[in-house]
C-alpha cells in the first residue's frame, strides 16, 4: 500500500476546529482500521476476511434529510425543491460548532483522499469519521493519494461524519435527528445521526454534480463505463433493476467504473476509487466480479450469517434488502488504472419496461436522448417492493434525480451538446418484457440483450433496416444476429394488438405527465421528442 498511517495525539486537526480531540488516527492502513473496528466491537471478520458491520438505525439514504445551504452563491443556481431542501447559513454554522463539540474528547479517524481520476478536475477531500469502519469506507470508495502526495496534501473540501451525533430539530433546523448538509460556499459537508456510509459517497457525488457542469462544463453522470479492446468507450445509464452492473461488467471489456463518471472534452473519467455494490442474493454465478471482490479490506454492511458461522448468507434480508459491500476498484481484475477513457462512441439508456411496449433496442435522436435522459424511466414489477401488485412506472431525472443540485435540463442540454459535437450513438435498451406486460409476456433473455449490445458496439446495427414504433416514434432494427426478429418489434410480438395500443398509449401518457414538471425549462428540441399523445385524466 502506498499511504501512510499515523496514530498520534499531535496529528494536527486544529485547522478543522478539532484541537480538543482525545486522539486523531490519521490515514490509517485498512488493516489498522479493521483492527480498530474489531477491538472496539464494531465489526467482525467473515470467513473470507471481509469486515462486516451494522450501520445502525439507517440502512439506506434519507433523501428528505438532505439539505443545501442557501446563500448568495447558491440561491439562483441550485434547483430548490424536494431534492434540494434549503438550509440557512447561520443554522449550518451553529450545527457545525455543535458537531465539533460532540467530537471533542473523542477518538476520531481522518482520511485524506480525492475524487476524479482526471488530474485536471481532481478535488481533494479530508474526511473526519467518528467510526473506524466509516473511514475504511472512505478509503475504499475515494481515490487514494500516494505517500508523497499526503505529505503536502491540502484539502479542497471537508466531510465531518458523526453517526452518534443526533440533531435537535427545534435547535438545529433539521427535519429530524439525522441529516446530510452541503455548504458550497464553505466547502464543508456535515453528516450526522446516520451510520449509512452511502451518505458519504453520495454527498460528494452531489458536490461534483454542481461543480463540474456549473463551473467546468463537464457532464457529471450516474452511470457505469467500460472500454473495448480497440479502446472504444461505452457508457451505461440505468436505475436499479435494469441490469446496469451486470451488462457493464463484460469479460471482453475493461471496467472504468460502476457508478459515477465525468465527461470532459478529453473523454470519460471515474469519480471514485472503488465500488459500492448491492449484495442481496449475491452468488458467484450471477455476479462473479462482485463475489470475488469480497475479501480482506472489503466492508460488508447489514448482512446476515449462516447460523453458527461467519459465512455470509446473502439471501438474509432480516436487516434490510439494501445489503452492501464496498471495495477498492483494483479488487476487480479487469479495472483500468487510471480510470479514464476516450470520448464515448456508444451510450446505453437501460430500462426494464415491465409493460412490454418499448423495443429491446432502439436508436435515439439527440432530442430523444435528451428527453429520455431527463425522464429516466424504468418500471417496478410485483414483488420488488411492498404494495406493488402490477407494473408501476418509475422516473428519476438523469437516472439520479436525488443527487442533482442543478435543474435536470442543465445536464440534458450539456449531454445534447456533446452528442452533436462527437456524433455519439445513443441506444435505448429495454431489459424488461416483450410480447405482453409482466404476467403475460416474457422477460427478454440476457443473451439477447448482450447480443444487441455487441451488435451496437461493433457497428453491425448500422448495416440493417430500421422501423419506427407508434406513440414513442423510436427507431428499432428489424434484424440482429442472435436475436429472434419477432421480438424486435413490440407491437408484432403481442397477440392482442388492441391491448398493445391501450398499454402503449397509457405509458406514453405517463411520460408526458411526468415531464410536465420540467417542460418550462426545456428547449424546443427536447419538447419535440415527447410521445405524440394527449395526456388523459
Amino acid at each position: 500500500m502506498n499511504e501512510i498511517g499515523i496514530k498520534a495525539e499531535n496529528a494536527s486537526v486544529a485547522q478543522l476546529g478539532l484541537s480538543n480531540v482525545d486522539m486523531a488516527y490519521w490515514n490509517l492502513h485498512p488493516s489498522e482500521l479493521i483492527e480498530e473496528c474489531i477491538v472496539r466491537g464494531e465489526g467482525v471478520l467473515t470467513d473470507v476476511g471481509a469486515l462486516a458491520i451494522d450501520t445502525g438505525e439507517f440502512t439506506g439514504r434519507s433523501p428528505k434529510d438532505k439539505f443545501v445551504v442557501y446563500d448568495e452563491n447558491t440561491k439562483d443556481s441550485v434547483w430548490w425543491g424536494d431534492v434540494n431542501n434549503r438550509f440557512e447559513s447561520d443554522k449550518f454554522d451553529a450545527l457545525h460548532n455543535r458537531m465539533l463539540a460532540y467530537l471533542g474528547n473523542k477518538e476520531i479517524f481522518v482520511r485524506d483522499a480525492y475524487v476524479c481520476a482526471d488530474p485536471a478536475f481532481r478535488l481533494n477531500i479530508r474526511v473526519v469519521n467518528e467510526h473506524a469502519w466509516s473511514n475504511l469506507f472512505s478509503y475504499n470508495l475515494f481515490l487514494r493519494p500516494t505517500a508523497e502526495e499526503i505529505k503536502t496534501f491540502k484539502h479542497d473540501w471537508v466531510i465531518i461524519n458523526a453517526p452518534g451525533f443526533k440533531a435537535d430539530p427545534k435547535i438545529d433546523g433539521t427535519r429530524q435527528h439525522n441529516f446530510a448538509i452541503i455548504n458550497f460556499t464553505k466547502k464543508t459537508i456535515l453528516i450526522g445521526g446516520t451510520g449509512y456510509t452511502g451518505e458519504i459517497k453520495k454527498s460528494i457525488f452531489s458536490v461534483l454534480n454542481y461543480i463540474l457542469p456549473h463551473e467546468k462544463k463537464v457532464l457529471s453522470m450516474h452511470c457505469s463505463a467500460n472500454i473495448g479492446k480497440d479502446g472504444d468507450t461505452a457508457i451505461f445509464f440505468g436505475l436499479s433493476g435494469t441490469g446496469k452492473t451486470t451488462l457493464s461488467a463484460d469479460p471482453n471489456r475493461k471496467l472504468i467504473g460502476d457508478d459515477e463518471h465525468g465527461w470532459s472534452d478529453k473523454g470519460v473519467f471515474n469519480f471514485e476509487g472503488g465500488c459500492y455494490a448491492k449484495c442481496v442474493d449475491l452468488t458467484a454465478e450471477k455476479e462473479p466480479q462482485i463475489f470475488n471482490a469480497i475479501k480482506f479490506g472489503s466492508l460488508l454492511e447489514n448482512i446476515g450469517f449462516q447460523e453458527g458461522t461467519t459465512t455470509v448468507d446473502y439471501a438474509n434480508i432480516s436487516r434490510t434488502e439494501n445489503t452492501r459491500v464496498s471495495y477498492p476498484s483494483d479488487y476487480i481484475h479487469n479495472a483500468v488504472s487510471p480510470a479514464v477513457g476516450d470520448i464515448p462512441k456508444n451510450i446505453f439508456f437501460l430500462t426494464c419496461d415491465a409493460f412490454g411496449v418499448l423495443p429491446p433496442i432502439s436508436k435515439l435522436t439527440t432530442g430523444q436522448a435528451m428527453y429520455n435522459f431527463i425522464s429516466g424511466y424504468t418500471a417496478k414489477v410485483a414483488g420488488t417492493e411492498m404494495g406493488i401488485t402490477e407494473p408501476t412506472t418509475t422516473f428519476s431525472a438523469c437516472f439520479g434525480k436525488a443527487f442533482l443540485p442543478l435543474h435536470p435540463t442543465k445536464y440534458a442540454e450539456l449531454l445534447g451538446e456533446k452528442l452533436k459535437k462527437h456524433k455519439v450513438n445513443v441506444w435505448l435498451l429495454n431489459t424488461g418484457w416483450v410480447g405482453g406486460a409482466y404476467g403475460v409476456g416474457s422477460r427478454i433473455k440476457l443473451s439477447y440483450t448482450r447480443a444487441l449490445i455487441t451488435a451496437a458496439l461493433t457497428g453491425e446495427l448500422d448495416k440493417v433496416e430500421f422501423k419506427e414504433t407508434p406513440y414513442f416514434k423510436l427507431n428499432f432494427p428489424t434484424t440482429c444476429l442472435g436475436v429472434p426478429s419477432e421480438i424486435l418489434e413490440p407491437e408484432n410480438a403481442w397477440k392482442d394488438k388492441v391491448e398493445f395500443n391501450k398499454v402503449a398509449q397509457n405509458l406514453a401518457n405517463s411520460f408526458v405527465k411526468n415531464f410536465e414538471q420540467y417542460a418550462s425549462a426545456a428547449n424546443e428540441e427536447i419538447l419535440a421528442a415527447a410521445p405524440k399523445v394527449e395526456v388523459t385524466a
